[in-house]
């Protein structure tokens, strides 16, 4: 899967069967906010979703950013995968 960081319109892309999904972010000092994630209509691949989060808490990793999960989903990932815990900021705790 091939991510795109779009930075004029703020959101990490993907295409899945010709179709856009993307999650939408915003930075503050050395953080990114995950804010949204906005799929086609009909779209319920849940195993897809994981692992566009998956490669967009890499990209963070080597950028060295934190992570604030903003939007549930994305805060339910990080329950679920605890080793990735280690990108979000002090004090934030999921």
């Amino acid at each position: 899967m091939e991510i795109k960081d779009n930075t004029f319109a703020r959101q990490f892309e993907t295409l899945v069967d010709g179709k856009l999904i993307s999650v939408e972010y915003s930075f503050q000092d050395k953080k990114i906010f995950l804010t949204r994630i906005t799929t086609f209509e009909g779209f319920d691949d849940e195993s897809i979703l994981e692992h566009l989060i998956t490669q967009i808490l890499e990209i963070a990793e080597e950028r060295k950013l934190k992570v604030v999960p903003i939007l549930p989903k994305i805060a339910a990932f990080f329950r679920k995968n605890p080793q990735y815990k280690f990108l979000l900021p002090p004090g934030i705790k999921i």
